[in-house]
């Protein structure tokens, strides 16, 4: 009885220790392309940003009052930023002020200048009446003494010499009342251009996107934090980006060793990390001409390259990662199998065919790879059965210690 109760305890160890079937996959023969991969980030391939102007002769510097949440949906024409007015406000209120202190000016000169006129142009009579009679006089002294003569040629030439003064006198006070009229007039009609020019700002301080999108805040450069309502924005500074989410291009790199293998217009297939299942056709849309180090603790030196995205989903986000597979060199008639059956060691490379219920250690030339799967030759036949290497490892560990 008791032999019988062990014949069955050994027979259910048996039977509970028994191993999974190990999962195995033919070996492949055909065309392969040849592929490497890549992180990147996407991003908007149009991008329209507010950088800060100075509006007029005069606002550099603008408080904002208003702004769009991060991240919120816009239409073209919406507005998403608005400026403090009071500025402004204030300036057409002061010039209007001046205006009117300056027309008053002016008003006030035609007056001035129009009696100023009425009196030189009575002196002017006055004196063209007194080299009259001084001219007459020295006719009449013809029949006259010398000396009588003498004095009334002297008279009359001093009375020339004041109608030619006053004569002067009135043509340059002419000319500096002209002058003064136009600098005068200069100055209101300034006065008025600066006011036109203060209300056309007042409409531009309300900001509107030119294209659809999502309205994402600038980072506020002195504390490094989101521009927020109240913050004071000077020129040149950028206020927010509105990235319009139709199409989208991939920043990324590529190592130096894999440069001479990429052009631009080659296909690329991209994966959100965040749906890797599903691929996105990419085309290679700029590389970069300088080979610079891939971040400041790393050797490894790469070439910045462009891809464009070359569908429409509204899927892809602005700074979302990617993985980016760039298809190369398309090989035929080559033989391979999925990477993960691969055991590369320092001594060579080597794969795990299965000989009916064993799988045989079997060593291979390695040679290029894609995503998913390795070129392999050797002593080989399409179709041979092999295992994954982990899988393979496992059952050998979990043998040794049933044993």
């Amino acid at each position: 009885m008791k032999q019988l109760a062990y014949i069955l305890l050994a027979g259910f160890l048996l039977t509970a220790c028994q191993e999974k079937p190990i999962p195995t996959y033919p070996i492949e023969k055909g065309t392969f392309t040849q592929s490497f991969v890549e992180t990147g980030e996407l991003a908007a391939i149009n991008t329209w940003s507010y950088m800060m102007p100075r509006f007029g002769r005069y606002w550099y510097e603008m408080k904002i009052i208003g702004l769009l949440e991060h991240g919120a949906e816009v239409k073209a024409g919406d507005s998403i930023i608005q400026l403090d007015p009071s500025q402004v406000n204030k300036m057409i209120l002061d010039l209007k002020q001046n205006l009117e202190k300056e027309e008053a000016n002016l008003e006030k000169m035609l007056v001035n200048q129009k009696n100023s006129l009425q009196e030189m142009e009575t002196t002017l009579k006055n004196e063209e009446a007194s080299f009259a009679l001084r001219k007459l006089s020295m006719e009449s002294s013809r029949f006259e003494s010398e000396r009588i003569r003498t004095i009334r040629d002297l008279e009359f030439k001093q009375a020339q010499i004041q109608y030619n003064n006053t004569l002067q006198r009135i043509r340059t006070n002419r000319i500096m009342a002209e002058n003064d009229l136009k600098i005068q007039q200069i100055r209101v009609r300034q006065i008025k251009d600066d006011i036109n020019d203060a209300i056309a700002v007042i409409p531009q301080l309300t900001i509107r996107t030119p294209i659809p999108g999502i309205f994402q805040i600038a980072w506020n450069r002195r504390n490094r934090t989101l521009i927020k309502v109240g913050d004071e924005v000077y020129r040149g500074n950028n206020v927010g980006n509105v990235p319009d989410l139709t199409w989208m291009k991939v920043e990324t790199y590529v190592d130096e060793t894999d440069i001479f293998k990429i052009k631009e217009g080659q296909r690329v297939n991209v994966r959100l990390d965040a749906i890797p299942n599903l691929v996105f056709p990419a085309e290679i849309s700029q590389i970069g001409r300088l080979c610079h180090p891939k971040d400041n603790n790393n050797k490894q030196k790469v070439f910045d390259v462009e891809l464009r995205v070359l569908v429409s989903d509204a899927r892809l986000k602005p700074g979302m990662t990617v993985s980016n597979e760039f298809l190369c060199e398309a090989l035929h008639d080559v033989l391979f199998v999925p990477l993960n059956c691969v055991e590369n060691t320092a001594s060579g490379s080597y794969i795990y065919i299965k000989k009916g219920l064993t799988y045989e250690r079997t060593e291979v030339e390695a040679g290029p790879m894609n995503n998913t799967h390795i070129v392999i030759k050797g002593d080989l036949e399409p179709g041979q059965l092999v295992a994954p290497v982990n899988q393979v490892e496992k059952s050998d560990k979990q043998s040794k210690e049933t044993a």
